[in-house]
């Protein structure tokens, strides 16, 4: 294996969950300082690493989603694609991590910009504050070799939540539930025709005229597509399994909410994934996903869902509509972590990165994501710097499905290295 991929593997063995990657921080830390690096280090967790007078900047965030075992990876390798057994890889964004370690290994002259939070809604990103020297920087979480991103959509997070009160039930109590589908990124995944858990299982209930609702659970993060959703319901018809929907009979008489019928009218009804596409890129224009629903013991329930959109104005009408939705099905809503769009921009800079990348792998094409990258917010705070984002190619993020290809991260850490001798 490279010097990158050790690299990598190092990381894998170090707990960097969102929210829980501390130790991750102080490795890295002490990585670059036993390096001769300057270090700094803010109030969020943000790191930026730094020497000499560089004009380049590399930036990616140090953050994982841990989905299966994770952050207990154990990692391997099959016809040069790597994998983590039951647990996502962490390869968005560690694979940055572990080129950037290359980097600082050869003593280059760079900026290393390192955010916190990523994964949970950009957190480090809305916090840099750093005396930045560099006039270019390049993100390195992409996930598609030889292609040069250069806008990305923007997203925020609705939280929903009511107080309903439990009556008696009848009929015969059943467990429903929809367990191990394959999951996904909220962003990148969206079109990809991934089933939602959450999405079959208020179908299910609907088309078997179930109304009796005594508990739900469905979802892992905001930023994936529900891999599991499972309800305790009172039926007088007799439930039975059906495709992904597995039914047992429970020994329990529980109570149900009182509008449990409206909640699983609207899981039925909610519009989860694509609301419009961008003929230009050939993405997403617009997207949201119904990502997490839980109810607890006092009558409460709460949904998590997270949108997504090109543009500022498609944003806000995602939002807004959305917003009058939980409303009207009883619902009152926040929004969350909210960031902005990227706006396509070519410059000098995406036409050199653009070169490198066909020198190496004979073909580019310049690209927008449907997906969260921190350009938008970093040059909202950097007007004067100038964007780009690449990355190897990854499949399956924020999923226990979650793969990298090595050949596509070698290939791209020398599109990197061609880059820093352009600039």
């Amino acid at each position: 294996m490279s010097a990158i991929i050790d690299h990598f593997q190092t990381i894998t063995q170090i707990p960097h969950c969102s929210k829980e990657a501390d130790k991750l921080l102080a490795f890295l830390v002490d990585f670059a300082k036993n390096r001769g690096y300057d270090v700094e280090v803010d109030e969020v967790k943000n790191i930026y690493i730094h020497k000499g007078n560089p004009t380049l900047c590399l930036q990616a965030h140090y953050d994982m989603v841990c989905m299966g075992k994770a952050p207990l990876l154990e990692t391997y390798i099959e016809e040069g694609i790597m994998r983590a057994k039951d647990s996502s890889l962490g390869a968005d964004n560690g694979m940055a991590i572990a080129m950037m370690m290359q980097n600082m290994d050869e003593g280059l002259d760079l900026e290393f910009l390192l955010t916190a939070d990523e994964e949970i809604g950009l957190i480090g990103a809305n916090e840099v504050a750093f005396e930045l020297k560099a006039k270019y920087m390049l993100n390195l979480d992409s996930e598609d070799e030889a292609e040069v991103y250069i806008g990305c959509a923007g997203g925020a997070d609705l939280i929903a939540n009511k107080v309903d009160s439990y009556i008696e039930g009848t009929g015969t109590c059943y467990e429903v539930a929809v367990k191990g589908l394959v999951g996904g990124h909220s962003g990148v995944d969206i079109d990809k025709g991934i089933s939602s858990a959450i999405k079959i299982l208020g179908k299910y209930l609907v088309e078997n005229d179930v109304t009796k609702l005594a508990s739900i659970y469905g979802g892992e993060r905001r930023n994936s597509i529900p891999a599991n959703a499972v309800a305790v319901v009172r039926s007088e018809k007799i439930l039975e399994n059906t495709g992904d929907v597995k039914v047992r009979i429970l020994n329990e008489s529980p109570k149900v909410f009182k509008e449990g019928d409206k909640i699983i009218k609207f899981i039925d009804v909610f519009q989860h994934g694509v609301l419009g596409m961008n003929d230009a890129f050939n993405i997403p224009s617009s997207s949201i996903n119904l990502a997490i629903i839980t109810s607890d013991e006092k009558g409460g329930v709460q949904i998590d869902v997270s949108a997504r959109a090109m543009t500022v104005e498609a944003l806000d009408y995602v939002t807004e509509s959305t917003a009058k939705l939980f409303e009207f099905y009883g619902f009152s809503v926040k929004v969350e972590d909210k960031y902005p769009a990227w706006k396509p921009d070519i410059s000098t800079f995406t036409d050199i990165v653009s070169e490198e990348m066909k020198a190496v792998f004979g073909k580019t094409k310049m690209m927008a994501i449907h997906a969260g990258l921190e350009c938008g917010v970093i040059a909202q705070k950097y007007p004067d710097m100038k964007f780009a984002s690449i990355g190897p190619t990854i499949r399956y993020p924020h999923s226990t499905r979650e793969e990298v290809d090595l050949t596509s991260v070698e290939k791209t850490y020398k599109v990197l290295l061609g880059i820093i001798d352009r600039v």
